[in-house]
C-alpha cells in the first residue's frame, strides 16, 4: 500500500491480525455486535537510521547488555558519608529554625548556613548522631 504523507511516499504493509472463533455479540445501546478474539497481538517494530545530537543509531540494532551497577568500596562509603553529613547539616538547621523560633527572632537560619571549609568537627559527629541502640 502506498501512503503519502507531506509530499514523502511510504510503501506500508499493514499486520496480518489472526482472529479466533466468534465470542458472543455484546450489545450496545440496542445493537447488537460481534467479538472475536486474537490468537495473537499485532506488533510492528520500525527499522530507521536516525541521528540524535550528531550520533547515529538503528532502532532495530542489537541490544546492548547494561552494565552492571555493582559500586566499588571506596565509592559507597563516599556516598554513605556525604549522605550523614548531609543529615547533620539538616537536623543542625531545624534545630538552629527552632531556636530562633523560640527567641522570636526574624531571620532564616537557612540563609546563614556555612561550615568552616566545609568540615564538621569530629567530636560533633561522634556525638551528635543516632543511637547505635536504633540501629540494632
Amino acid at each position: 500500500m502506498q501512503l503519502k504523507y507531506r509530499g514523502v511516499t511510504y510503501d506500508y504493509t499493514p499486520p496480518d491480525v489472526n482472529y479466533g472463533k466468534q465470542k458472543e455479540a455484546g450489545k450496545y445501546r440496542g445493537v447488537a455486535f460481534p467479538r472475536h478474539i486474537l490468537h495473537e497481538f499485532p506488533v510492528t517494530k520500525p527499522e530507521a537510521d536516525l541521528t540524535y545530537r550528531g550520533v547515529e543509531y538503528r532502532t532495530a540494532g542489537q541490544k546492548q547488555p547494561a552494565a552492571a551497577g555493582c559500586k566499588s568500596a571506596t565509592d559507597e562509603a563516599r556516598w554513605l558519608m556525604m549522605n550523614h553529613h548531609r543529615a547533620i547539616k539538616q537536623r543542625q538547621q531545624s534545630m538552629l529554625g527552632r531556636l530562633t523560633a523560640d527567641i522570636h527572632m526574624v531571620a532564616d537560619p537557612t540563609q546563614y548556613w556555612n561550615h568552616i571549609q566545609g568540615k564538621v568537627h569530629p567530636s560533633f559527629r561522634a556525638t551528635y548522631d543516632r543511637s547505635a541502640a536504633a540501629m540494632s
